[in-house]
């Protein structure tokens, strides 16, 4: 992200104006990809849906909102059609599952969720083997990819791959992201040697956010793509696959033999389609007033504010050593600014997640915000 002065002028008022006490709800909270969620904020919206558009059973996820979400999800992302999954590491199973058929062989990041979080899923239940490459990388490039797939394809016997998937952003790499340069020649690739192509997009509101290429563009790139419903669509679970009407058609049975055909989806599917509606631009909003406050804020001494290489939504803040970070968290806290000193890496930087909250202040206040912390901590 990369804003000019003229901008920040435009979107920044300085003046000598105290912080405005704040309600708890104008909390600004540098932490996840959405608003936060608790049991009774979700019921309130569940009831304020149903009163607004009626909630619509579904049987084992199939019809009601379920169908409506679907139907919602493969028109934002380009594709023919969608289908509503309990978690990602079952979406990101099935799409491998049915893209690689009789082909033993599958490509994904080393750093990916896939390949590190979800039991060996895909090789002990659908006897797929994972070929992870970019080790300690958040991704690969297409001469790593075709060096290891023309490894598989001579060998003694052939191994041939039937999917390569792309996880991106890559939480594991603090939100970095694959260069949609790179990902178009990865693709082409892939689309050249018949091999399927499976994003997992669960954060891709967050990747089109930071480099402003369309959701649907990215997802184009792809066989099928996998978004998250309740990182920041406001779900309490749930997942979409979409891709082609070929691809999907019947794609519920193996969910169910997976023991995702879940009773009562319409709950979660009528929270995504509550949290879907207007969040890109919320989003892209809440982008853009981050870039310019955090701008504003490497004018102030002793702190700054840089986006990775590649970046996404996450920032890392550095204090210098004359701050006490401690102290620093607390100030913040008392002015409705939420960060986590948890969040910090090796480097002893801390770790900023630019969420829709970040509208909740103007960009003054915030300012004001981080600067009395600043000064107040310092030793």
């Amino acid at each position: 992200m990369q804003t000019t002065n003229r901008h920040a002028t435009q979107l920044l008022r300085l003046d000598t104006t105290p912080i405005r006490d704040v309600a708890p709800s104008n909390t600004v909270i540098f932490r996840g990809d959405g608003e936060p969620k608790t049991p009774s904020m979700m019921l309130q919206r569940l009831a304020e849906f149903d009163q607004e558009f009626t909630l619509k059973e579904d049987s084992y996820s199939l019809g009601g909102n379920v169908e409506e979400l679907e139907k919602k999800c493969a028109e934002m992302l380009g594709k023919e059609a969608a289908v509503f999954m309990p978690t990602g590491t079952l979406t990101n199973h099935l799409a491998i599952r049915k893209l690689c058929g009789i082909k033993p062989r599958a490509i994904v990041q080393e750093q990916s969720h896939l390949y590190n979080d979800s039991g060996d899923c895909v090789t002990r239940l659908s006897n797929i083997n994972l070929i992870p490459l970019a080790k300690g990388d958040p991704y690969f490039t297409l001469e790593t990819l075709r060096t290891t797939v023309e490894q598989a394809e001579s060998g003694r016997v052939i191994n041939p791959v039937g999917a390569v998937m792309v996880e991106s952003p890559v939480r594991r790499q603090l939100g970095r992201i694959m260069p949609f340069d790179e990902m178009k020649a990865v693709m082409d690739y892939c689309r050249d040697r018949q091999i399927g192509s499976h994003l997992d997009g669960a954060r891709l509101y967050m990747m089109s956010g930071a480099t402003g290429i369309p959701p649907a563009d990215y997802a184009a790139l792809f066989d099928t793509v996998y978004v998250s419903l309740y990182k920041y669509f406001g779900a309490p679970f749930g997942a979409i696959l979409a891709g082609t009407a070929e691809f999907m058609d019947g794609l519920y049975h193996d969910r169910r033999m997976f023991g995702g055909g879940l009773a009562s989806a319409n709950f979660a599917a009528a929270l995504a389609l509550q949290g879907i509606d207007g969040f890109e631009e919320r989003f892209n909003l809440a982008m853009t007033r981050a870039s310019v406050l955090f701008e504003t804020i490497n004018a102030l001494e002793s702190i700054t504010v840089e986006p990775f290489e590649h970046g996404s939504n996450i920032f890392p803040l550095k204090l210098e050593s004359d701050v006490d970070s401690t102290r620093f968290v607390e100030v913040l806290k008392k002015h409705s600014v939420s960060i986590s000193p948890s969040e910090g890496d090796h480097a002893g930087r801390i770790m900023l997640t630019v969420n829709p909250t970040v509208l909740r202040q103007d960009i003054q206040s915030l300012l004001c915000a981080f600067e009395r912390a600043v000064k107040e901590s310092q030793r």
